[in-house]
């Protein structure tokens, strides 16, 4: 079975004109939505197939602090309280809740680089707790092992991929916003020098603003208006178990897997890092810009196959507003898992935890997780097609800074001062090099 998710009802009309038009109904996307929506701002939201449906269901679902590059973790401190605000604001449950983060290790280098970001986390007021070899024996205690050390960050929690964007969608109808499923935007009109309106397969939009939030999507789009945006993805394979283990922790990472458990009391497994390249055109482009990023992450990354290529999301194809796009044919990014490391992840888990051997494998899948060269996301105009924003490039992050990201950009948008400094994301960055500046975390 694919990665579990809620399904909602969207508006059935698409709307001539609106004052900003998102396109991508990602975590990202339906923030951003939300927010202006929230402000009064006409906003319609496009989603080439459902809602959530791509890397925003099928990620850990952690929502942390702890070991963010310094470039992200301002967004991620702003973003944890607007987690824990959007249940009062909404009514509905994102599944958001503190309930620390557990991180243990056997390797004194690991712990050391621990330490050291503990001690950059103290001067920007976050807090995070290295344990002793007693403290993370006993934190960890489910796994019957002695540990060296570990780290736990009390603050961090998790939220659930299956429902926290359906549900925060349906918060935007409720704010007056309208959310259009399978309505793939195709490109942008341009007049006088600036965006001017969305073309979607369902008609078009007079618009002023258009925020590009399409994740793995967003660099072929960007191409087709003769934007340059270096953007790779690499696929990672996930599982989950089905409920009956007790007394393990809520969220635990170690080298060997990592684990958080589900809303159903059920856990999501994965291996840290460990994914598929897949080759396709777009990566062949900017692999002169991925070098710094995969000569530090080489030891986690496999080759893969064809399944990008045949995909469509990173293509160099130019297509005409008038015809059926890629996005049209491939709905949602349904990738094959990688089976040889979802047998690992198994493997690996129920050494960790014997008692995982109980419990029957409910879900396997697989997404693709789109990377920027640096890591960090590119988040604000480009600067040649006024009112054209883009916001992609989460680096696997941005689930956990989704509102953050959201409400930075109805900050940027509707004039407002910006939840954080927004420079560290300015997409024209990437047109230097990332030699050095790849995030650590």
């Amino acid at each position: 079975m694919p990665a579990p998710l809620i399904h909602i009802e969207a508006t059935p009309d698409l709307p001539q004109e609106a004052d900003v038009v998102v396109i991508g109904g990602g975590v990202v996307g339906v923030f951003t939505a939300y927010y202006l929506a929230r402000r009064g701002v006409k906003v319609a939201l496009v989603e080439k197939g459902l809602v959530g449906a791509e890397q925003s269901s099928r990620n850990w679902g952690w929502c942390r602090q702890q070991n963010r590059d310094a470039r992200e973790l301002p967004l991620a401190t702003k973003s944890l309280d607007l987690w824990e605000k959007l249940a009062e604001e909404t009514g509905e449950d994102t599944g958001f809740r503190r309930c620390g983060l557990l991180y243990l290790s056997q390797n004194e280098n690991e712990l050391a680089g621990w330490a050291k970001w503990r001690d950059f986390a103290r001067t920007v007021g976050v807090t995070t707790h290295m344990l002793s070899q007693q403290e993370a024996t006993e934190h960890g205690r489910a796994t019957g092992r002695v540990w060296k050390g570990g780290v736990f960050s009390p603050s961090d929690g998790t939220a659930d991929p299956s429902r926290a964007v359906p549900v925060t969608a349906r918060a935007i109808l409720s704010a007056g916003g309208t959310v259009h499923q399978n309505c793939a935007a195709r490109g942008l009109e341009v007049s006088a020098g600036r965006v001017s309106a969305v073309v979607t397969e369902k008609g078009t939009i007079r618009t002023r603003i258009a925020v590009m939030a399409g994740g793995a999507w967003a660099s072929s789009f960007c191409h087709q208006l003769g934007i340059r945006f270096p953007q790779a993805s690499i696929r990672a394979s996930i599982m989950a178990v089905a409920p009956g283990a007790n007394d393990l922790p809520d969220a635990l990472h170690t080298a060997e897997v990592s684990m958080t458990r589900r809303r159903n009391g059920g856990y999501t497994l994965a291996i840290s890092g460990r994914a598929r390249v897949d080759p396709t055109p777009q990566q062949l482009r900017f692999s002169r810009e991925f070098i710094p990023m995969f000569a530090r992450r080489w030891r986690s990354l496999a080759p893969g196959g064809l399944e990008g290529w045949r995909q469509g999301h990173e293509t160099l194809r130019k297509w005409r507003l008038d015809e059926v796009t890629p996005m049209e044919k491939v709905r949602i990014l349904d990738p094959k898992p990688d089976m040889k490391q979802i047998r690992l992840t198994h493997s690996r888990a129920c050494d960790l935890m014997p008692s995982m051997r109980q419990m029957p494998i409910s879900n396997v899948w697989a997404g693709y997780i789109d990377s920027t060269p640096d890591g960090v996301p590119a988040i604000g105009e480009v600067e040649h097609i006024p009112g054209f924003i883009l916001a992609a490039g989460f680096s696997g992050h941005g689930f956990g800074i989704g509102p953050g990201a959201g409400h930075l950009i109805a900050d940027l948008i509707t004039g407002k001062p910006p939840i954080v400094d927004p420079h560290p994301y300015r997409p024209e960055r990437l047109s230097a090099s990332a030699w050095g500046r790849v995030a650590d975390f």
